[in-house]
């Protein structure tokens, strides 16, 4: 068992520059992948397809990221590494992220499904450098060298780096990209030499924990799969308990997360004027997750469950309620509750992703990774977007051609996330338990 709570300058240095790294690659996967198909679709007459293509992307992403980590979370455990699981992923990432240069915004005829298979395959390439590199080696590390003492304040910080992640995009560099351009090469290219850089820097900078135990007990095959087996389940019921909340949480956030770009855009109708508002969504959202992540480990994470699961209700909800406002009053609302939305869902994915960290038996670090994928990748990437889509393609059917996200996905997402309490509450009750055996 680790002896030290101490979490150092250089560690901290390590985790928030790679971890920002991975989520800026992350927030081009999660909303400029979705955002670029919905473009060329829109510009090609095909808004059905928008919606359709959107889904099979995040679903098989979501199926390429859990298979990956699954695999090379077993095989860095049973090496015993995580730097050239990182360094390498983290390069190949950014080449990957590099060839949807080659994709245009706009296609004809029988083009249209070249170029959806084209997005899919790309997606998927991505994808599994990415898991290797940041789900499966990153968040293995993350575990080695983290304490139950510190890990509230860790994950919290690396739960705002998606929000800092979209500001440097929208902010920095979303100007390379429109919806209108015949071609966004220099986008990709650009950010595509993000992680590229990181890679080459992690041969140099990265330094796996101290505590990594190389797995040596089993075949390899038995050893990846670890996590599933009916008598580990049971040994390590509240790990499971917990990814079942996280499940759920993650399930309302996909159900309108790939469209959020174009609903402030489209929907709402800021149009080039997006970046006002989602700066400040992000930077009160930034504010909310580090407040919360510090004080969780100050007072006990068990305080902030519940409080932080309503919180995700009424912000879904609030974006929902946006279609019965007029004027400045849409500005206000959007403003408050996109705060609360994003803060909250930020803060108590990092608040579970700690208490499963928590869960984790000593020397299973990276096994466990797979696990954990299946809860909060696979499974809500691909019932939220099946949700969305269905809402979303009745709503076209109703309102014409255009496309523009409906107000529906919202409410949808808010009631997906009311049986979150179910597992939350048992993560509150054990927590003392798990705080005096930790």
């Amino acid at each position: 068992m680790k002896s030290t709570t101490r979490f150092g300058g250089k560690l901290w240095f390590t985790a928030i520059l790679f971890g920002l790294v991975g989520q800026i690659a992350w927030v081009v996967e999660n909303m400029y992948f979705a955002t670029l198909s919905q473009d060329i679709f829109a510009n090609s007459g095909r808004q059905d397809l928008a919606y359709i293509v959107t889904t099979l992307m995040v679903i098989f992403s979501a199926v390429t990221a859990t298979v990956t980590t699954i695999l090379a979370g077993g095989f860095c455990d049973r090496v015993g590494k995580r730097k050239p699981f990182v360094a390498y992923g983290y390069m190949a990432w950014g080449v990957t992220i590099m060839a949807f240069a080659c994709i245009p915004m706009r296609a004809e005829g029988n083009a249209v499904f070249v170029v959806a298979a084209l997005l899919v395959v790309f997606d998927c390439l991505m994808t599994l450098c990415g898991s290797t590199a940041n789900d499966a080696a990153f968040n293995a590390w993350v575990a080695d060298v983290t304490t139950p003492q510190n890990r509230g304040r860790v994950n919290g910080v690396l739960s705002v780096l998606p929000v800092f992640a979209v500001i440097i995009i929208f902010i920095g560099l979303g100007s390379l990209y429109s919806a209108e351009n015949s071609n966004n090469a220099l986008f990709f290219l650009v950010l595509g030499a993000i992680p590229l850089l990181a890679g080459v820097l992690a041969l140099f900078l990265f330094r796996d924990g101290d505590h990594v135990q190389k797995s040596t007990g089993e075949r390899y095959w038995q050893d990846i799969f670890y996590g599933f087996r009916p008598s580990v389940v049971r040994a390590n019921r509240m790990m499971y308990v917990c990814l079942a909340g996280a499940c759920l949480v993650g399930i309302s956030q996909q159900t309108f997360f790939s469209y959020l770009m174009n609903f402030v855009i489209r929907t709402l109708g800021y149009g080039d004027g997006f970046v006002i508002p989602v700066a400040v969504i992000i930077v009160g959202a930034a504010l909310i997750t580090g407040l919360c992540g510090f004080l969780s480990d100050k007072f006990g994470r068990k305080h902030f469950y519940l409080p932080l699961l309503l919180t995700v209700i009424l912000g879904t909800l609030s974006m929902y309620l946006l279609q019965f406002l007029e004027g400045g009053a849409v500005d206000v609302l959007l403003y408050i509750g996109g705060v609360l939305m994003m803060g909250a869902i930020l803060s108590l994915t990092g608040a579970l992703n700690a208490a499963f960290q928590d869960y984790i038996p000593s020397g299973c670090e990276g096994r466990f990774q797979g696990v954990r994928m299946c809860f909060t990748v696979l499974i809500p990437m691909i019932v939220g977007p099946i949700i969305s889509m269905c809402i979303g393609l009745d709503a076209m059917g109703m309102n014409g051609a255009d496309f523009a996200p409906t107000y529906t996905i919202f409410l949808a997402a808010a009631i997906v996330a009311v049986p979150a309490a179910l597992p939350l509450l048992s993560l509150r009750r054990d927590a003392d338990r798990l705080r005096a055996e930790k």
